[in-house]
């Protein structure tokens, strides 16, 4: 099975697919978002300058959220 590529999205995306997934927007610091879950340790941040947010942005939210690839593609689809 080929694997999808993540790529860059518009953080207004990803905000969405974080929002899927149970977190919630707390504050906004400058260019940067914090976003809130109950039970995930760490807060994340997403940055909303440059609008597309690379890739490695993304994979460490991921990794932070506890989402795999399959779930972030799901949610992308929905986003």
């Amino acid at each position: 099975m080929h694997e999808r590529k993540i790529t860059p999205v518009h953080y207004a995306t990803l905000i969405k697919i974080f929002e899927l997934e149970g977190f919630v927007l707390q504050r906004q610091k400058g260019d940067h978002l914090i976003m809130t879950k109950p039970g995930i340790k760490r807060p994340l941040v997403i940055k909303t300058s440059p609008r597309l947010v690379p890739v490695t942005h993304i994979r460490t939210n991921m990794t932070t959220a506890g989402m795999t690839r399959e779930r972030f593609f799901e949610l992308l689809e929905k986003a």
